[in-house]
């Protein structure tokens, strides 16, 4: 039987590493849809900004009881599943609790358990009861008190599901790591073979122990080995689901935030080929030798005219809100949320990447309108929220350049600026010379 447990166990890992294999490879080539960026700029910040804010989690404590329930969930979901390792080598030896034999052969004790071993356990159990209370008080939040950033026409079926789901999924993993403990202390106690002592586990000692202690041996064996089951298939599954859900940040957020923009808050990006036009017609820049070669598209159309960061922004998206709860446009009332600017732009790549030609004839435009794009006021108070340096920004600019350049089909008054602009070199239908007869009525009158 330990054989082919071991067998099966080797079966699902692999199983699960091809899943994940295969997924990455959609990611990152999906990703790669976008133009080629260049990112440089300081090292150390970038280091710096990964420590702090995708791991530190600097950004979220700006809401101070949600941040704090988020941390304990991350904190606690990594630091429990350190001891999947330890189901890992248990499930590829066909052994139990490889550890804990482990530590009380080099450090045999009276007690016949090792104190650093139950010290560990003890502090997983307590992080794990934490995680399950952080996710009971998240459901309430979204389902009952139904916290305003939550919600929104973007936040519908898969999303509104996606976020239920994995709740609701961290609860059951959380509660069957404490039913595995607690089966496997009274199998201690009732000196079944392979069960090792452990020492007393204070929280399912005292939840899950006075359920089950009066069952039978072959009733609680089958309790502890399929909770062990259950949750190591179940760590596994969350593995592969992450990938195709908006938890994908966890990963995620540690390589967005190393590439984020480091530029001055509310700097705008000039278009390169633009710019470069400008800069030779008023003799800033010498002509570039040979032939320059044609521009395809002002502006952005499709996911293929952004650039691969703005992709990597909505792999990277926790669909937190944060952003649209700070967007004036969104609190005027406007259609404009830079959340659903950022899925849209996830699940047209999404599209794209599965495409065999990867040239449909669809555009960003089937997913965003241009009420949407013409709404924002470029405040950048979407980017300094976002806990993860995602810029819905650079992805409005671009639909704006497209929509201006290409189309030609701007708002009447953005029209006019245009043209007065051009005409003026200000955006007021006043001619230069008469540019500062305002400033004559500030002057006293002279006798």
């Amino acid at each position: 039987m330990h054989i082919l447990g071991q067998i099966l166990f080797t079966g699902i890992i692999l199983f699960a590493i091809l899943i994940l294999y295969r997924r990455i490879r959609f990611i990152t080539s999906t990703i790669r849809l976008g133009k080629e960026q260049r990112i440089g700029g300081d090292t150390k910040r970038r280091w710096m900004n990964v420590l702090l804010i995708a791991f530190g989690q600097k950004k979220m404590f700006r809401r101070p009881m949600a941040a704090f329930l988020h941390l304990l969930i991350y904190v606690g979901f990594i630091i429990i599943n350190l001891e999947v390792l330890e189901f890992i080598i248990d499930g590829l030896s066909g052994q139990h609790r490889f550890f804990a034999k482990v530590l009380q052969n080099w450090y045999p004790t009276e007690t016949g358990y090792n104190a650093f071993y139950n010290i560990l356990m003890n502090g997983f159990e307590f992080l794990t009861a934490g995680v399950i209370i952080a996710c009971i008080i998240f459901l309430i939040r979204r389902n009952v008190l139904k916290i305003k950033r939550f919600t929104g026409i973007e936040m519908t079926r898969w999303p509104l599901l996606d976020a239920n789901l994995i709740l609701i999924f961290e609860i059951i993993l959380m509660t069957a790591i404490l039913t595995m403990n607690g089966a496997d202390q009274v199998l201690q106690d009732l000196g079944s073979e392979g069960y090792i002592n452990t020492g007393t586990l204070y929280i399912s000692h005292k939840i899950i122990v006075p359920m089950v202690e009066n069952l039978d041996v072959g009733q609680l064996i089958i309790i502890e080995r399929f909770c062990w089951w259950f949750h190591i298939i179940g760590i596994l599954g969350f593995a592969v689901y992450v990938t195709y859900s908006k938890h994908l940040h966890i990963i995620m957020a540690f390589p967005n935030t190393y590439y984020g923009n480091l530029a001055p808050p509310a700097t705008m990006n000039n278009m390169e080929e633009v710019m470069n036009e400008v800069k030779m017609m008023l003799g800033l820049q010498a002509p570039e030798t040979g032939m320059q070669e044609e521009i395809a598209r002002f502006g952005v159309k499709d996911v293929t005219d952004l650039k691969w960061k703005n992709i990597m922004d909505a792999f990277t998206c926790t669909e937190c809100g944060r952003c649209t709860s700070v967007c004036p446009a969104n609190l005027t009332g406007k259609k404009l949320s830079p959340r659903k600017i950022i899925m849209d732009v996830r699940d047209r790549a999404e599209i794209l990447g599965r495409s065999v030609t990867k040239d449909d004839e669809g555009s960003l435009f089937d997913h965003i309108s241009k009420e949407e794009i013409f709404a924002c006021t470029t405040c950048n108070a979407c980017i300094d929220i976002c806990p993860v340096s995602i810029d819905p920004v650079a992805v409005i600019l671009g639909l704006r350049r497209y929509i201006a350049m290409e189309e030609s089909l701007s708002p009447a008054d953005w029209n006019m600026m245009f043209n007065n602009i051009e005409t003026n070199f200000a955006p007021w239908k006043v001619p230069a010379s008469d540019r500062f007869k305002w400033a004559e009525f500030m002057v006293p009158n002279k006798k």
